[in-house]
């Protein structure tokens, strides 16, 4: 048990002080909680009239008989008083159970108010590494995994974890230093009858710990299957166009409901076996007190070996005890739900990258010769996508790349922006291997417009700054009017300043597409990267990004990913591809004097 939980425990280390903080305010508690129970005896004495006849203070003999020293200090004071001032010793009596209860609980406050820094520190620090690896981690490992069980793993998992911790503090500090405490008090006031106590515990103990037993794994299938209903609402909810225009609502009505059933079915199991815990551990500690009862009445009653006053705080003593040990057994069933949250943590923590950055990775502060693909394989998991594709792109240049779906095209761009490696072959920028550059430096680089338009929930403004954080309105403004998006920003009611909604949905799929262009002009990058750029845009739009676009690639590296054949007539090079190889190159007018595949394209296109 807890081998994930460890793992997740490394975060804590920058908040040893606090937790050192947390243990000296819990151990002074779990003291003052066990001496303010023994403090009722004088009070009980002078109630009941058997206040000792003590004559002489007791004399100081160490630490370890300090329970012993105060309660003989306590007796000796109020076996003085107690004759000539009743009411007096009484009042002092009170005042001593009030002063202990509130260092009780002030004691209290401060353990909670240290351990609040170190669990929302954990919270922090781990969620901040979570995201960290999230955006480390390459695109591969996003197309394995479901969205809502990710967010499922970073909103619920941490949560249970952060509980959790608490549960740690207490099961291996609070709890067991006030059972300790008062132990030793009970075992000062009749050691015969704490030995009675002690053979019942591990009954209890074991009759709880059978419990919990499969307690991780319906922990572990709760998360699961709670992932798996938040990826249905994650998809439903960038779905609807295509779920309503389908009639598909009772399809995904079905969907959820079977997940949440199973999400109630695998709850309720999980609950009731963890509400099992209190219960249970209640009565066993009820019924050690009924035994107790038994024996120590047999003690006071018949034996006479133990005042009535005494064994009535002894009995709030051992009930002391019920607390602290039901809190061990809801620790210990909280500790194994952080275990199984922890495991599926650590599960993205330690996913394997497998586009690593190099440890001496080099820096390129601009492009100034080439990029060249020389016999690149690549491959997603056993089917083959690239076959010994080999391309020279010099500075300057405009590459465009045509062909079917599927044959390539988009990947060529996803290996240039090194979302994933090459399986076998080169990738060079002015000779230095892609995996050997700096990311950073790489994507200093690169400028991407995608054929769907990504854009983020926030303001116009804060979206085009994204590759130029410091830019200026000045150049906000020029940037949107290369790419003819001024206009329609202008009208909006912030302007510039507008918020343009989940994913973009407050604009069209025009103006998103423009938004997107201006990023790009703005960001002004060495190599940009168009993936049919201009798809989503009306004719009249076209033309005009069209002519910004020209203008942008002006002496600028281009690598233009085509299927309107029409916009890239002036590019230094076509390249047709088919099923991951080369099926001919060369330049618009020598391509159709060849009348070949391009040539085809081109009049299936015209028709």
């Amino acid at each position: 048990m807890m081998h994930y939980f460890q793992k997740i425990i490394q975060f804590a280390k920058p908040f040893w002080g606090y937790a050192v903080l947390n243990v000296v305010c819990n151990i002074f508690y779990a003291l003052f909680s066990a001496l303010a129970m023994v403090s009722f005896i004088p009070m009980m004495d002078v109630l009941f009239n058997q206040t000792e006849k003590v004559s002489h203070p007791p004399t100081y003999t160490g630490i370890t008989d300090l329970i012993s020293y105060a309660q003989g200090m306590l007796n000796y004071e109020v076996a003085h008083r107690v004759e000539a001032d009743p009411s007096g010793t009484l009042m002092l009596v009170i005042g001593l159970i009030l002063g202990l209860f509130f260092l009780k609980n002030i004691f209290n406050y401060f353990a909670l108010f240290f351990i609040s820094f170190l669990r929302s520190g954990v919270l922090r620090d781990l969620r901040n590494a979570l995201y960290k690896k999230v955006l480390s981690l390459p695109l591969n490992y996003f197309s394995e995994k479901r969205k809502g069980d990710l967010m499922a793993r970073m909103a619920s998992d941490v949560i249970e974890v952060q509980v959790s911790f608490l549960s740690v503090l207490e099961f291996l500090i609070r709890e067991p230093l006030t059972i300790v405490f008062n132990l030793w008090i009970m075992f000062k006031l009749s050691p015969e009858l704490t030995l009675f106590v002690l053979l019942f515990i591990p009954v209890s103990g074991v009759i709880i710990s059978l419990i919990g037993k499969q307690l991780r794994r319906k922990s572990d299938s709760v998360q699961k299957e709670q992932g798996y209903f938040m990826s249905i609402i994650d998809e439903t909810l960038n779905g609807q166009k295509i779920i309503k225009t389908f009639n598909a609502k009772g399809f995904f009505s079905k969907r959820f409901e079977a997940s949440t059933q199973r999400f109630f079915n695998f709850s309720n199991a999980l609950l009731h076996r963890n509400n099992l815990a209190s219960p249970m551990s209640e009565f066993m500690g009820i019924a050690i007190i009924g035994v107790l009862l038994w024996y120590g009445g047999h003690m006071v009653l018949v034996e006479q070996s133990l005042k009535g006053t005494v064994f009535f705080v002894y009995m709030g003593l051992a009930y002391n005890i019920l607390t602290p040990a039901k809190g061990i057994s809801k620790s210990l069933f909280s500790i194994r739900k952080g275990d199984a949250a922890a495991a599926r943590l650590v599960g993205i923590l330690e996913a394997e990258n497998t586009v690593k950055e190099a440890t001496n990775a080099q820096q390129l502060p601009a492009l100034k010769e080439e990029i060249v693909f020389d016999k690149v394989h690549f491959a997603y998991g056993d089917a083959p996508i690239l076959k010994n594709f080999s391309l020279q792109i010099k500075k300057g240049e405009l590459v465009a790349l045509v062909g079917q779906s599927g044959s390539g095209k988009t990947t060529i761009a996803n290996l240039l922006n090194r979302f994933y490696d090459i399986s076998s072959g080169r990738l060079t920028l002015d000779g230095i291997p892609i995996d050997q550059l700096q990311f950073y430096s790489l994507y200093e680089l690169l400028g991407v417009v995608t054929q769907e338009a990504l854009l983020f929930n926030d303001t116009v403004a804060n979206n085009l700054r994204i590759g130029k954080q410091d830019a200026t309105n000045e150049e906000l403004i020029a940037a949107a009017k290369v790419a003819n998006a001024h206009e329609f920003i202008s009208q909006m009611e912030h302007g510039y300043d507008s918020s343009i909604g989940e994913s973009g949905n407050k604009l069209s799929g025009g103006q998103k597409q423009r938004l997107s262009i201006a990023r790009a002009v703005l960001k002004n990058p060495d190599i940009l990267i168009l993936d049919e750029a201009t798809s989503a845009l009306d004719t009249e739009s076209e033309k005009l990004v069209q002519e910004a676009l020209e203008k942008l690639m002006e002496n600028r590296t281009s690598l233009v990913i085509a299927h309107r054949l029409s916009t890239i007539q002036k590019a230094d090079k076509i390249v047709v591809l088919q099923e991951g190889q080369i099926l001919e190159m060369g330049t618009h007018q020598s391509l159709l004097k060849e009348k070949g595949a391009y040539f085809n394209l081109v009049k299936l296109q015209q028709l």
